[in-house]
C-alpha cells in the first residue's frame, strides 16, 4: 500500500483480533449482568424486604442502584454484540460521522465506538 492510499478498513486478522476483546468483554458484561439480577431477585425475594415493602431506604437504594447497573449493563451487552455485527460485515472501525477509521487505541479502550473522538466531539 502506498502512502498515498489511505487505509479503509481493518484487515481480517486485526477484525479477528477485535472479536477476541468484544466476545472477552461481552463474557464479562453477561457475568456481570447475572449478579446483579442474582441480587435483585434475592432482595425481591427475601421476607424481610417484602414485609417493610422496600420502604426502608437502605433498600429501596440498594434496589435502585442494582437496577441502575444492571439498565447499563444490558446496555453495553448490546452495544457489544452490535459491535460483532459490524465486524462479520467488515464495516468495524469505520466512524459512522466521517467515514474514517476509528484508531485501534480507542477501538481497544471502547470496542463498541462508532465515533472516532473528533466526530464525539463534534456532535457535543
Amino acid at each position: 500500500m502506498s502512502t498515498q492510499e489511505e487505509k479503509t478498513r481493518y484487515s481480517d486478522e486485526e477484525l479477528e483480533e477485535f472479536r477476541q476483546l468484544i466476545e472477552s468483554r461481552l463474557k464479562d458484561a453477561r457475568e456481570d449482568l447475572a449478579w446483579y439480577e442474582s441480587q435483585l431477585q434475592e432482595l425481591a425475594e427475601n421476607p424481610d424486604a417484602k414485609a417493610r415493602g422496600y420502604d426502608h431506604i437502605a433498600g429501596v437504594e440498594e434496589v435502585e442502584q442494582l437496577t441502575t447497573l444492571a439498565a447499563r449493563q444490558r446496555k453495553l451487552i448490546k452495544h457489544l454484540e452490535n459491535a460483532l455485527v459490524r465486524i462479520d460485515n467488515k464495516v468495524y472501525g469505520i466512524c459512522r460521522v466521517t467515514g474514517k477509521l476509528i484508531p485501534k487505541e480507542r477501538l481497544r479502550a471502547v470496542p463498541h465506538a462508532t465515533l472516532s473522538v473528533e466526530a464525539k466531539l463534534q456532535r457535543r
